[in-house]
């Protein structure tokens, strides 16, 4: 399986960017997928989170009322939907596949170590 994430940018403060995960080599249904972004020097965090099995979602608490996972299978593309973004939103955002696709504690369930096929990221830079 392979990931390239795209639809980073600049964006303003309030402002909406939609980014996008294409997946190649395997369908939506055999794997979960998840978004992480990491700001250089910090640990890479768990954004929001899909999985394969039964489309359930997960948004980490910085994610909560601004961003939204979703999926095309027809597509086999998973997107983030950004709202409402922040400077310290910005940050480069990496989607990647996870093998467990159901069954997720709400602990794991967005784990950067539960993740194991990474795409390159897409930097989102948030200023005025």
């Amino acid at each position: 399986v392979q990931l390239q994430a795209s639809g980073g940018g600049s964006a303003q403060p309030g402002g909406s960017l939609r980014l996008s995960c294409v997946v190649s080599g395997a369908t939506l249904d055999t794997y979960s997928i998840g978004w992480f972004r990491q700001v250089p020097g910090k640990e890479r965090e768990g954004v929001s989170c899909i999985s394969g099995g039964d489309g359930r979602t997960y948004h980490a608490n910085l994610a909560k009322g601004r961003f939204t996972i979703s999926s095309d299978r027809a597509k086999n593309t998973v997107y983030l939907q950004t709202n409402g973004l922040k400077p310290e939103d910005t940050a480069v955002y990496y989607c990647a596949a996870g093998l467990k696709t159901t069954g997720w504690s709400t602990s794991a369930f967005c784990g950067v170590y539960e993740y194991d096929v990474w795409g390159q990221g897409t930097l989102v830079t948030v200023s005025s």
